[in-house]
């Protein structure tokens, strides 16, 4: 088995290179070819001397040819901003925008590699270091292009993974995104090791005879990776929820192979791995449909029965018919004690929405109709106080 994937590795790492090495443009035949013009002319003897046993019209060509190329690059990217650019804003599809921009970063670095190509090959330097730092080059450029794609055409992976599951489409297209990038870099590092002559298939057999060791070395790892998958499949959170695990709460931001990057409400950026996540109590509050509101109001000891049973039943009867209030929770307002310096009326109820922002208005909402309540039934909040009773005060003789 071992031996299978060590030749599948090494043919897809050699279809690569074959087709980057096609990719190999040689304009030097023409270039010297207009320098030797110059050297058969009636300025040529100027340009006929050596420096360092190269022509100057060499040395020259390849300083121009490369700020050439410099240029050229630069009006690249130019013609792509004003140009390409709103052109690709007129047509139906996003793609072709995203592919663009995805590519303009490898397009121009072509560019580049071109004038470095020249620059070397009019100094006579082609020697096999050169040849193998241009290859490198192109190599790179290449799978910089695939890796940039990824991105571009991600609407696509999550257009795929709806059809399997709506819910967890974004986050389950990111795992496919990541994995596939994964891939690129592995296969684009293969190919630069080629490049230098390294036994690829070595290298990968050689992982296998020390893989024990490379098993313990990534063994957490692995468990971030099958965390990350099984809080992707038991759909224990998504992203954009507000949760809490332990001591950290935010609103999950992204789900990595690695880890999961929560924002907290301090703005501040939390990353757990994922296998801590996944061997965590996970509180979820954006799952609840619903937020509770329980509080205990105090009345002074001058209210009388009479009025305590009337201001019950009119918050209750506030309650039954607010619309922010859910009907189908449990709904409890009783007269629940004698306190030290109030008579408490408990108060338990549940808002039908689970946002922040529209439960404080809600619960701000019933404080002011409690409030009010209170008021028409002739009676006030207590505060915490204290009544001292002198049973006698001492007569002049005790003094």
């Amino acid at each position: 088995m071992p031996e299978t994937n060590t030749t599948q590795t090494e043919e897809i790492i050699d279809k690569s290179q074959e087709i980057i090495d096609k990719l190999d443009i040689n304009f030097f035949p023409e270039v010297q070819q207009l320098l030797n013009k110059l050297y058969n002319s009636p300025i040529g003897d100027y340009f006929n001397e050596l420096y360092f046993g190269i022509p100057l019209g060499n040395i020259i060509g390849a300083v121009f040819s490369f700020f050439f190329f410099l240029l050229l690059r630069k009006l690249f990217a130019t013609l792509i901003i004003r140009v390409l650019h709103p052109f690709t804003k007129r047509t139906k599809t996003y793609y072709d925008e995203r592919i663009l921009s995805a590519l303009k970063g490898p397009l121009s670095f072509v560019f580049i590699i071109i004038g470095i190509r020249l620059f070397f090959a009019l100094l006579f330097l082609e020697t096999d270091f050169i040849n193998h730092i241009i290859s490198s080059l192109i190599t790179f450029n290449v799978f910089w292009a695939i890796y940039e794609l990824t991105f571009a055409l991600r609407g696509g992976i999550y257009h795929f993974t709806a059809k399997l599951n709506p819910e967890l489409s974004y986050e389950v297209g990111n795992f496919i995104l990541a994995i596939i990038r994964a891939i690129v870099i592995a296969i684009g590092a293969g190919s630069l090791l080629q490049v230098w002559g390294i036994n690829v298939a070595g290298l990968v057999a050689g992982l296998g005879i020390g893989g024990l060791a490379f098993a313990l070395a990534a063994k957490d790892t692995a468990a971030n990776l099958f965390g990350s998958v099984a809080l992707l499949f038991d759909k224990s959170i998504r992203i954009g929820e507000w949760i809490k695990i332990g001591n950290v709460e935010g609103v999950v931001e992204d789900i990595g192979m690695r880890t999961t990057k929560i924002r907290s409400f301090g703005k501040s950026l939390v990353m757990l791995p994922n296998q801590v996540i996944a061997n965590s109590p996970i509180e979820n509050f954006s799952r609840r449909g619903v937020r509770r509101i329980k509080m205990t109001i105090g009345l002074t000891y001058g209210t009388n029965s009479e009025q305590i049973a009337n201001i019950v039943e009119d918050i209750k009867t506030m309650l039954r018919s607010h619309k922010g209030i859910a009907q189908k929770e449990t709904m409890l307002v009783n007269f629940k004690s004698f306190g030290d310096s109030s008579l408490d009326i408990f108060i338990y109820t549940f808002t039908n929405t689970a946002n922040w922002a529209k439960y404080m208005d809600i619960k701000e909402d019933i404080n002011l109709q409690i409030m009010k309540i209170v008021e028409e039934n002739n009676s006030s909040f207590a505060f915490p106080s204290q009544s001292i009773y002198v049973e006698s005060m001492p007569t002049s003789s005790d003094n």
